[in-house]
């Protein structure tokens, strides 16, 4: 751990991060080996929410607030906190990948950023159906399982897997030119159904690359840390879109980022 990473953000931070989303992941967990009982709703065109989203978290803001207290915190299910001056901010995705947990399917995670001075400072990322955590925090590096993790190294996007984020806000046209860009630069797409999870991926080099023409910061922020991290390039996002907006991003390995930029049907500003 460098002193750079320490000062930024704090090591009690970073260990709190880790810890609330393992508990998380054991209460989701739980509602996941039942999620056939639960009360779903729809909050939007295939955008769903459960009891499951709500509780887990209501358990991170809990347990975050109650030791970090001056922090501001923004969660999907529950919105915005402000926070004391100085402080940063918790930005909180309890279940990233809502139809996959509800279908039963293991591709969803837990999504915990810390954002202090525009820029992610700390990224946690937990998929409890196979106990893998990612984490980073500025300056510091990038785990997962306490392992180091980097991007992988390409130079074509035939080198590897792209994720693509899609959603209700993601027009069939937009949708439609990234597949085409992207098959005709001889590459290939993976969709997990969840933005956080396939970023992480992208740190830990099992894909090269991301990229979602409106995404939000609750789904994003902490692989941003975890992919710069780990070697890797992001588009600006924080600076633009703050704690609370959504917008385009793209990331992936730097050998391959401009190829991932050029995919877009969408204005991208570089970081």
């Amino acid at each position: 751990m460098t002193n750079q990473g320490v000062q930024a953000a704090g090591r009690d931070r970073f260990d709190a991060a880790q810890a609330v989303a393992r508990s998380a992941g054991a209460l989701a967990l739980e509602y996941f080996r039942r999620a056939e009982t639960l009360v779903v709703e729809h909050k939007g065109s295939q955008d769903l929410v459960s009891e499951a989203d709500r509780e887990t978290e209501r358990h991170i803001r809990q347990e975050l607030q109650s030791v970090f207290t001056g922090d501001a915190f923004m969660g999907e299910e529950h919105g915005y906190t402000e926070g004391s001056p100085g402080h940063g901010t918790w930005v909180v995705d309890p279940i990233d990948g809502t139809q996959p947990f509800l279908l039963g399917l293991p591709t969803w995670c837990i999504s915990i950023a810390y954002v202090a001075g525009d820029r992610a400072q700390i990224g946690v990322i937990y998929n409890p159906a196979t106990d893998e955590l990612y984490c980073a925090q500025a300056g510091a590096g990038a785990f997962v399982n306490g392992v180091p993790i980097r991007v992988r190294q390409a130079d074509s996007l035939a080198d590897g897997l792209t994720g693509v984020g899609c959603s209700p806000r993601t027009t069939p046209e937009h949708l439609a030119d990234i597949m085409l860009n992207l098959l005709q630069g001889g590459g290939m797409y993976q969709r997990t159904g969840s933005g956080a999870l396939n970023l992480a991926y992208v740190a830990a080099g099992k894909h090269i690359g991301y990229v979602e023409t409106h995404i939000h910061a609750w789904d994003c922020l902490a692989a941003v840390c975890l992919i710069e991290e780990a070697g890797g390039r992001v588009s600006d996002f924080v600076t633009e879109f703050g704690v609370q907006g959504a917008g385009p991003l793209v990331a992936g390995s730097p050998g391959v980022f401009d190829q991932l930029m050029h995919l877009m049907p969408v204005p991208v500003r570089e970081s």
